[in-house]
C-alpha cells in the first residue's frame, strides 16, 4: 500500500495542497503541515453542505496560518443529494452506529481529491494532504488506506506530470491511524487552538454543535480520551 512515504518534515518549502474543511482532523493537517515549513495551498471545498458553519472555521484557520494561497471552491453536490449533508434527510443523533451512515456524501474524498490534484498539478505540485481516518470515525470507504493508495495511483496515471515521470505524486495522510484522542493529542503537539475547529453535522440556530451527531460525538470522545479540556460550546 503506497500512502505516506516521506515525513511531513520533508515537505519543508514544498507545494502543497491541503484539503481544509475546517475540522478537528484537517485543521491538525494544517498545524502540522506549517509547523514543518510546507508552502501550504489550502483548499476548502464549499459544496453546500448543511453545516456550512465550517467554512468560516476554515477562512479563520487558513488565515491565522497565514497559507501561500486559501481557495474556496463553489461545487454544489446538493444536486446530487444522496446524504443527510446535502439533502433534506435528517442527521442521525442516536450515536454512531456500525456501517456507512446517511451522512457519508457520496464520493466526496474521491471529487475532492481529484480537484486537490489538478490544482496541485497546475501549481507545480506533486503533494496532497488529507486528514482522512481509519480508526475513529464514522464508517466512510473514503477514508480507508485502502482508498487512499487507490487514489494516488490513479493520479499518477491520470496527469500529464505523472505520465511523462516528472512528478511522483503523493497523498499524505498523517492522521490515517490515529484514534481521535491521538489526533487531540497531536493537534496539542502542533499548537494548534482546537477551539477554532468546527465539526458538527447539524449546527443550532445560535451557532452551536448539537453534541449528538456522529460527529459532534467522536469529537468529544477523543478530547475525553486524550484528557485535554473540550473547548467546544455544546448544545
Amino acid at each position: 500500500m503506497s500512502v505516506n512515504k516521506i515525513p511531513l518534515s520533508e515537505l519543508a518549502g514544498r507545494p502543497v495542497v491541503l484539503l481544509l474543511s475546517g475540522g478537528l482532523d484537517s485543521a491538525t493537517c494544517l498545524a502540522m503541515a506549517s509547523r514543518a515549513g510546507a508552502h501550504v495551498l489550502a483548499l476548502t471545498i464549499d459544496y453546500n453542505q448543511r453545516h456550512r458553519r465550517e467554512l468560516a472555521a476554515a477562512d479563520a484557520l487558513a488565515a491565522h496560518y497565514k497559507v501561500a494561497r486559501h481557495i474556496r471552491l463553489p461545487l454544489d453536490l446538493r444536486g446530487f443529494g444522496g446524504s443527510a449533508l446535502t439533502d433534506d434527510i435528517e442527521v442521525p443523533k442516536e450515536g454512531v452506529q456500525p456501517g456507512i451512515p446517511i451522512t457519508y456524501v457520496p464520493a466526496r474524498n474521491t471529487i475532492f481529491l481529484s480537484v486537490a490534484l489538478g490544482w496541485a498539478e497546475a501549481a507545480g505540485g506533486s503533494d496532497l494532504l488529507i486528514g482522512v481516518n481509519a480508526l475513529d470515525y464514522s464508517g466512510y470507504p473514503d477514508c480507508r488506506p485502502e482508498f487512499v493508495a487507490g487514489f494516488e495511483a490513479m493520479a499518477n496515471l491520470a496527469t500529464k506530470a505523472g505520465v511523462e515521470g516528472t512528478a511522483r505524486y503523493r497523498v499524505h495522510t498523517p492522521l490515517q491511524q490515529l484514534t481521535k484522542a491521538g489526533i487531540v493529542q497531536a493537534a496539542v503537539e502542533a499548537g494548534l487552538d482546537m477551539g477554532m475547529t468546527w465539526s458538527c453535522y447539524d449546527p443550532t440556530p445560535d451557532g452551536r454543535h448539537c453534541g449528538r451527531c456522529d460527529s459532534c460525538r467522536l469529537r468529544q470522545k477523543g478530547f475525553e480520551e486524550a484528557g485535554v479540556p473540550d473547548p467546544t460550546a455544546y448544545a
